[in-house]
Order: C-alpha cells, then structure tokens, then sequence
C-alpha cells in the first residue's frame, strides 16, 4: 500500500480496499502446507508430556493455556478473515504451530 499525498480520499481508499481483496484472495488460494506445523505441534507435545510426567501441574496447565490461547485467537483471526471451517482450522493450526518450519 503506498500512500500519495495528490491521491483524492476516496480514490486511495478504493485502492486500498483492492489491495486488501488481493491480499485476502491470495491467503485463501494459498497451499497450505503443515510440515513445520506437525514438527511444533510434536515438540510442543513432547513439552507438555514431560512437565506432567515430573509431575509440574502448574507449569502444565500454564504452557497448555498458553498453546490453546494461542490457537484460539488464530482461529478467531481466520474466521473474521473470511475463512471457515476446515481451511479455518488449518489456517489457526499453522499459525500456532509453524514455527516448527524454522527448525
């Protein structure tokens, strides 16, 4: 989006609505490959299963929330972006989890 001083509101507004539908279409045409998304999501498992095996319930129930809010609001984020259902889902699992990619 770049802004132009001369550009009348209405007109730069037009094109930022258009630039905004571009990029909206883009996210949902997208592949969305879940690779790295498996790798965090088994790491952040493996996490979540030691600290109750050394029996840290507090520090279970804290990374847990935190993971699961974390996945809520990805999947808040998707559903007001427009998507909905399976592509929702998929979209908040690897915003959550695909970190693992970079590993």
């Amino acid at each position: 989006m770049n802004f132009d001083e001369s550009e009348p509101q209405a007109v730069r507004e037009e094109r930022f609505a258009a630039e905004r539908a571009a990029r909206r279409a883009a996210r949902k045409t997208a592949s969305l490959d879940s690779w790295g998304a498996h790798v965090g999501a088994a790491i952040v498992t493996a996490a979540l299963v030691l600290l109750g095996s050394f029996g840290k319930p507090v520090a279970l129930g804290i990374v847990g929330g935190i993971v699961l809010l974390w996945f809520a609001t990805a999947l808040v984020w998707a559903h007001v972006d427009g998507d909905h259902g399976r592509h929702a889902l998929r979209r908040a699992y690897n915003v959550t989890f695909g970190w693992g990619n970079g590993l």
